[in-house]
């Protein structure tokens, strides 16, 4: 019977550069022979001896944190070569501050309305001289009940409402 000189499986990076798993093998600890791509994206975009001396470099302690970042960085690169993790962190930024502007907005209306002070809907200026919301300055009568002010021509004693002249 054919005995093994090892009893687990080679890791991932074993297994990728086609070489035996030591047991001094500074790839086994961080990469698993259950994640191969792991260690395929990290060797395609750093390099294997790069990433080996780097290990070798970094306090046992810190290795695992090391790997997890390295593996982070080397996926995102794949996905978006030119920015790579920066560019979601961008993207995270914006959403952030776009969600921040709203929580503001959305506090300051819990206030206004806390306070009774909220403000009645605006509409632009067409659409209020289309709805016949006029400043009593230009002519005519202001309604306190409606807060509409009507045109003058509204008001004379033409109880046809038309207006010989034809202005507005």
């Amino acid at each position: 019977m054919a005995s093994s000189s090892y009893s687990n499986p080679p890791c991932a990076a074993s297994k990728c550069l086609r070489r035996k798993c030591m047991s001094d093998c500074i790839f086994a600890p961080y990469f698993p022979p259950e994640e191969p791509q792991k260690f395929i994206n990290v060797h395609k975009i750093f390099g294997a001896s790069n990433v080996s001396k780097l290990l070798n470099d970094v306090a046992p302690h810190q290795r695992e944190d090391a790997v997890n970042s390295l593996a982070y960085e080397a996926e995102a690169r794949i996905k978006d070569p030119v920015y790579g993790c920066v560019g979601a962190i961008s993207v995270l930024q914006r959403q952030v501050m776009r969600l921040q502007k709203e929580l503001d907005a959305t506090n300051a209306d819990i206030i206004r309305y806390a306070y009774n002070e909220m403000p009645q809907p605006q509409l632009p200026p067409a659409a209020a001289s289309q709805y016949g919301r006029r400043s009593a300055a230009g002519g005519g009568s202001f309604d306190q009940n409606s807060g509409f002010c009507y045109p003058s021509q509204w008001n004379n004693n033409d109880p046809s409402g038309d207006n010989e002249s034809g202005s507005l």
